[in-house]
């Protein structure tokens, strides 16, 4: 499987979902604005989200993928591996179903200590949660499917998926425009029904590859008790992830009204590379990774965590570097409208324009843990993220009584280039990944690029500056101008200097015309 190609496929389909999700979000500003209701909603929507990453994306994918790829390259094969996962299923769903219900009881008082709402915005905020938390359940099986499916190599449906959640949530805006407390309820709904959706494609797909599992009675067989062992570690790193999105959202909610919905504009623009290019690098080289190693490969495995971190930083770089420089112009020209006024626009780009520099760092964590994972240690990374949790802790009390939200974006911005270097240094002293000297090299040039994109970009900022005061459509089309210039710049000045592998572009480009052709 080629790298480039499998971060493609899940890339570009992550990217139909993420367009889906800013015409979610456009439509959101206009009509709920930066206002109690909104804040209510989206810390509904953000607590069955940082359980899904902490039950679904983090412990279960880092437990899951690499035994099942062991099992499914192993002697066994696909029988051997389609077993283990209905295994798995009959313990991994009833946990859930009853931790769903545990804080569906508690729900008022956890929202209550979380947030620090009160009055209507409490009871709006508790009973909003009410109905977004089942979804927790819902993506959480979808994670195993996706599993599954990633490991045969088929990532279309798994990076599909997440459309669907978008396109439910846009038809509830769209059908239900009021704003306030009907919308927000509106919205929750669409949640959960979206979490529905996801499940049957992937169900769906896994059928068509023919996998369908059977349910079975619970059972602690030795394939769960492994990875119990696995997934234990790593549900305790990734609660200390999501421990940390806990605290981002508690001080978020006592930073004042519309804190909440600056950071969630300001995020999705931030989450289009993280999501795009993070989580396809992920998806598609721990299978990889985890195959090279349980082959004794650890050449190759290095190589392969080398070739991601490359792609990693010749589009992260550039990313980062133009949503800092333009962050104002796009929020205004994406949000501002309705009941998002100017000054939310501001306080939405001031958050992106610091949060976007942490970025590269996010992105290269994602090539670094399937180092780890890989090898099933998931004890390190754990260790690794309770010590920036800490350092995040203490940076918040630091940066936000002085800088309000711009703190809160700074710490968020240095713990991530801090995760990664911790993350780095424990596989350089293991022997594991090292940066190589033609890594670095390609990474220096790609920086020289990113460095004329960025003098370019200030100058269309310059020279269209009437269009960024003007109407929406000259916001747009200044927008357009400055992703088309900056594009316009970087690509080739980063293939003259030689910041990529040009014979592995070239070979997907004759791929990609190849079945063009055919089709």
């Amino acid at each position: 499987m080629n790298l480039v190609k499998a971060t493609g496929t899940i890339g570009g389909l992550t990217l139909v979902s993420r367009v889906a999700g800013f015409a979610r979000e456009m439509l959101m500003s206009r009509v709920m604005g930066a206002s109690w209701q909104a804040d209510a909603f989206f810390v509904a929507f953000r607590l069955p989200n940082t359980f899904r990453r902490l039950f679904g994306e983090g412990a279960f994918s880092a437990g899951f993928v690499p035994l099942y790829s062991q099992r499914l390259h192993g002697p066994g094969g696909q029988a051997e591996a389609k077993h283990f996962s209905e295994e798995v299923l009959a313990v991994f769903a009833p946990t859930l179903v009853l931790f769903t219900l545990v804080f569906e009881v508690i729900m008022g008082p956890f929202v209550a200590l979380l947030s620090g709402y009160t009055g209507e915005k409490l009871q709006l905020a508790t009973f909003l949660t009410s109905i977004t938390f089942p979804y927790l359940v819902l993506i959480s099986l979808v994670s195993l499917f996706s599993g599954i499916l990633n490991s045969l190599a088929r990532f279309t449906a798994a990076a599909f998926a997440p459309a669907l959640l978008n396109l439910a949530m846009l038809s509830a805006l769209i059908f239900v425009p009021d704003g306030g407390h009907i919308t927000a309820t509106a919205l929750a709904i669409a949640v959960t029904l979206g979490g529905v959706l996801q499940l049957a494609l992937l169900m769906a797909a896994c059928k068509r590859a023919g996998i369908v599992l059977k349910w079975r009675r619970p059972r602690l067989t030795p394939g769960v008790r492994q990875f119990v062992r696995v997934v234990i570690p790593a549900t305790l790193g990734a609660g200390v992830y999501q421990i940390s999105a806990f605290i981002d959202t508690f001080f978020l909610t006592r930073i004042g009204t519309g804190a909440m919905s600056y950071f969630n504009y300001a995020d999705r623009l931030n989450q289009l590379p993280l999501g795009v290019i993070g989580a396809a690098l992920g998806t598609a080289i721990l299978p990889q990774v985890s195959k090279h190693v349980g082959a004794g490969q650890q050449e190759e495995a290095a190589k392969v965590q080398g070739q991601a971190a490359e792609l990693a930083m010749l589009l992260c770089l550039p990313a980062a570097l133009a949503l800092a420089v333009s962050s104002g112009p796009l929020v205004s020209a994406l949000f501002q409208g309705g009941h998002f006024t100017a000054e939310d626009a501001r306080l939405s780009a001031l958050t992106l324009a610091i949060i976007s520099l942490g970025l590269p760092a996010y992105v290269l964590v994602k090539v670094l843990t399937p180092g780890f994972y890989a090898r099933q240690d998931t004890a390190t990374p754990v260790k690794t993220a309770a010590f920036v949790l800490l350092a995040n802790i203490g940076l918040n009390f630091a940066l936000i009584p002085p800088f309000g939200i711009g703190g809160l974006a700074a710490a968020i911005a240095i713990c991530s280039w801090l995760n990664c270097l911790i993350l780095y240094v424990i596989l350089h002293r293991r022997g594991h990944f090292r940066i190589q000297g033609w890594l670095a090299s390609r990474v220096i040039r790609q920086l020289i690029a990113a460095a004329a994109m960025v003098g370019a970009l200030f100058a269309i900022k310059m020279g269209l500056a009437s269009f960024f005061a003007g109407s929406v459509g000259h916001r747009m089309l200044g927008v357009i101008a400055l992703v088309g210039g900056g594009m316009a710049v970087y690509f080739p000045l980063v293939w003259l200097l030689g910041g990529t592998d040009k014979e592995e572009l070239r070979s997907l480009v004759r791929r990609r015309r190849k079945y063009t052709d055919a089709g």
